[in-house]
This record gives C-alpha cells, structure tokens and sequence, in this order.
C-alpha cells in the first residue's frame, strides 16, 4: 500500500531463507514482517515496521487510509477469516528511518473473535466489513475515540456480502453473492439501500472500480459464456442514470448462443442442497454418453463462481464436453456456516458433495461413471485425490493438480501451518482420527481397480511442495499398479522452472491444459472436431 506523497510503500514478507532461494525450499515459513520501502533506494535499507516476536506462526498486512492520515496493520493467525486490526495515526511530516523498534500501534481490535476489513473512514470514524455476529457480514463503523461502541449500518442478510467499497463522496458499493452469482446494490453511508444494478445474466463481478473521490464507478461482469462486459455508471443528484456499455467483449470463432449454462440443487448424502452449474451445447442430448469434466474446491472459505475459460470452450467445442462446476461445503458461497461445514472434523461433506454430483449426472441421463473426470487443484487436488480413494467406481478418470495430499504431515513444511483453521492438525489426537481417515496417500487402498490417474505438480512449489504429489504416485503405483485388474495409467507431470500457479506463463498453462485434455480425451476415445 503507498503512502499517498507517493515516496513508497508498504509490503509484507518473511526473513531471509537459509534454504537456497531457487523455489525448491520447504522449511516452515515463520517471523512474517511489515517493511516501508522508499523509491530510489536499495531493498536491503528497507525500514522495519512491524511484527510479533511472540507470536511466530503469525501474518501481518499494512495498508494506508483513503484519507493518507492512518496506516492500519491486520493481523491473521491462519487462514480463518477472523483478524486483529491495529493503527498508527501519521504525524505531519512523518519519514520512517531505519530501526528495530516495531511502530507503536493502537490496538482496536485486539483478539481473533472475528473480521474486521477496512472499508473507508471519515476522520477517526471507520468503516469496517465484519462477520461478528454476523457469518454472512454486515457493516459496521466504530469511532476511534469511542472504540467499545459498534453501530451497525447494513444488517446482514440472507446473501453473503463479498465485497464494498465507498463512492461518491458519501456512498457504498456493495456485491452479494445470492445463490452463487452476484447482485450489486447502492447504500447511503446511514444504511439505505439507493439503487440495484441491473446484471445480464448469472454471472459474477470480477472487478470494481471506484473511489470515494470520484462520481463514477466502472464494473467487469463475466459469465461462463461471456469473457466480459464493462459497465459504467455516473452517479448524480437522483443516483439513477442508465447504466453504459464502456467496452464489450467476444471471442472469435465462439458463437455463445448454441451454448447454455444451467444452475442445480443436487441434495448431498445428509440432504443438504448443494448448487452446481452445467454448461454446455444447447442441443445436448441425455443419452448417458456425454464426457464431463467435475471441477470442485470445497475449502478455505473460497467460493467458485461463473467464470469465462477459454481452455473450457475447448472441452466443449471441440472434444463434445460438458463442463460441471460444484459449489461444495467449504467454501464461502453461503457464508461462514458454509465453510465451517466443510473443515475438520466436516471435511466428509466436501468429498460426499462431490460424490453426489457424479452420481445427480449420472441418474439424469448426462454420462456416465466411466465418463466422469474429475479435476480440483490445490486443496481441490486434496478432493479428487480424496474421491478417487472413496470411489473408484464413480470415475472414469481422475487430474489432480498441485494437491495437498500427505494430509498428516501438510502442516511441517512452508507455509502449512497456516491450513489447519480448515484441516486441523495431526499433532492433535483428535485431528489426527478424522484427518486420517481422508488423506489421499494413507488411503490407497488394493482391491477395486482405480480410474486413469494424473497428478500434475511442479518442482519450484513452495507453498503445496511436490513432495505430497510425488509421495501419492509412488503409493498409487506400488499398491496398484502390479494388479491385473488395474488397466487404467497412474501417472504424473512434473513441471521444471515452475510454482503452484500464480505468475505461470502462458506457454506453460497451454501446455499443462493440452496434457490434462488430451489425457482424458484418449481414455475416453474422444475425436477432435473442428
């Protein structure tokens, strides 16, 4: 975050690895760091703003007021959405030196009972989003100088508050997730509600821009069959002025109308509904003959929302798929409840979701189980490698990239520690038991032959190492691959000079994405088609 005289900014990072620093490092990553790093000057004369020595395991994040008068510090002990909020009012003139002394913070919010995200202030009267009390989030605002009162502003409601920010001068932006797809509402600083957002279609807002300052506002909405359409408004005194296509997007060669994309309620083993989306040709037939791609997550509070993929035009296009997204327990597409319902001791319900979704498309006509594959990566690697354990006979075939899959030791290395808010942890007897029973390298089990398996990893990935991957096909191969019955590859792609992700070039995602299709295609026997 930059201070706003524009001289520098403030980052957050861990110290020096005594591990060579080539990406291939896995010791556990502690002592997270606040600096200010002034332009013009070497990193190594970076100034020191804040930690907890006490407190190792801990993350901290810096950012700067929309008014330059305050830096705030959040501070999170792992991945659950719950943060201390301190602050630093900046004194006229400030310019940090050198030093080791931490900055002397207020400390407004100083347990883990909930979160507290900065929205906007209004000199010491601030804005925070919060889930206290409150697992879908509301609005709040708490005066610095009356720091035990909390006034709410926006209640919470049925859908899940995602993401605010102020506009106009004295207005907020606000996006709710109702059922999975987003709506977009206008609110006056007191709470009332001024104006809805007409949406085309379901879909999700995938940028916002705005500021306080500002009297105009511009919005990305993107469905699974639209990359995007930018939308701009202009606020005025009667705040409803017709909505403008700033910029629209298409892709050539793609006509979006032979294509659908439908919403279900597929109800899991305890019977709870679960929402996924099934996009496809329009003139599908349920003949039980279709190849389906099962794509899931189900953790960390992350929700998965329409979304365009060209690499799923792809699928569709040219190999006659249908592509399924489930919205699993875990995530955070209904709000805090949701996500409890899929970490520790629930994580079963994550995994009994996906199961339900494969056998919702097999029971309506879509395919069938040998024309499943599933596919998650990440903690969504942990899933279909969790599945593909459970029930072999439900798939057909099996990628799981860059997954957490030695789940009684994910927490030693890197940055895994900060995971057990959603898995829990071995070191703990209990966590130990239901942990267990799922880690996909414990379960492996001879017997029923396996669908085609291929775990994709990448030997620079320090924060899911590759070790879980590498650990899984050796198992996979050495209970399995001896067996007559088993006549289905279990292989895996390594990729060199490459991370969990984030920042991969283009070249590398194409590759990857053409293995991952072309394996399936070729034990589904699919023909390209033009």
């Amino acid at each position: 975050s930059w201070t706003h005289d524009d001289k520098g900014f403030f980052y957050s990072r861990y110290p020096s690895s005594k591990e060579p620093s080539d990406g291939t490092k896995t010791e556990k990553l502690l002592n997270h760091q606040v600096y200010y790093h002034r332009i013009g000057t070497p990193q190594e004369q970076d100034v020191f703003i804040y930690n907890d020595p006490n407190e190792p395991s801990w993350n901290f994040g810096a950012d700067v007021t929309d008014d330059g008068e305050y830096i705030i510090i959040e501070v999170y002990k792992d991945c659950d959405p719950v943060n201390k909020f301190f602050y630093f009012k900046i004194p006229q003139g400030w310019n940090p030196q050198p030093t080791d002394n931490i900055l002397p913070v207020t400390k407004l919010i100083d347990n883990f009972d909930a979160q507290y995200s900065y929205i906007t202030n209004f000199g010491t009267k601030f804005y925070f989003k919060t889930n206290k009390d409150a697992p879908r989030y509301k609005v709040i605002t708490i005066d610095l100088t009356q720091p035990d009162i909390h006034r709410e502003v926006i209640p919470e409601t049925k859908d899940v508050l995602s993401y605010i920010i102020a506009v106009a001068h004295d207005k907020l932006l606000v996006a709710y997730i109702r059922n999975v797809v987003d709506v977009l509402e206008l609110f006056s600083l007191t709470g009332t509600k001024l104006y809805s957002f007409p949406l085309p279609t379901l879909g999700t807002i995938t940028s916002i821009k705005g500021r306080k300052k500002s009297s105009e506002i511009f919005y990305l909405f993107a469905s699974f069959l639209s990359p995007g359409t930018i939308f701009h408004y202009t606020f005025d005194s009667s705040v409803s002025q017709p909505l403008t296509v700033f910029r629209d997007s298409s892709i050539k060669g793609f006509d979006a109308s032979l294509y659908k994309a439908e919403q279900f309620f597929v109800p899991s083993k305890d019977g709870t509904n679960i929402p996924i989306f099934i996009v496809s040709k329009k003139n599908i037939e349920k003949n039980s003959k279709n190849p389906v791609w099962l794509y899931g997550y189900g953790g960390f509070n992350a929700s998965l929302q329409p979304y365009f993929s060209v690499s799923r035009l792809v699928w569709m296009q040219h190999l006659g798929g249908v592509f399924v997204m489930a919205n699993l327990r875990g995530g955070g597409e209904y709000g805090e409840e949701w996500h409890q319902a899929g970490t520790k001791h629930n994580k079963q319900n994550v995994f009994d979701d996906f199961h339900a979704t494969a056998e919702f498309l097999v029971r309506e006509g879509y395919t069938t189980p040998e024309m499943i594959a599933i596919n998650g990566d990440s903690n969504g690697g942990l899933l279909v490698g969790a599945c593909v354990n459970q029930r072999p006979e439900l798939y057909g075939c099996a990628v799981a990239g860059v997954g957490v899959m030695d789940m009684l030791k994910f927490h030693k290395f890197t940055i895994g520690h900060f995971w057990t808010s959603d898995y829990g942890s071995s070191d703990d007897e209990e966590g130990f038991k239901y942990i267990y029973k799922y880690s996909p390298l414990h379960n492996v089990r001879p017997g029923k032959p396996y669908p085609a398996v291929m775990l994709t990893t990448a030997d620079h990935d320090d924060r899911v190492s590759p070790f879980h991957s590498y650990k899984l096909i050796s198992e996979l191969q050495y209970q399995l691959g001896g067996q007559p019955s088993q006549t289905k590859p279990l292989i895996i792609r390594i990729d060199k000079k490459a991370g969990h992700g984030a920042g991969k070039p283009t070249t590398k995602i194409i590759a990857e994405t053409a293995d991952g299709y072309a394996f399936v295609a070729k034990q589904f026997d699919l023909k390209w088609c033009d």
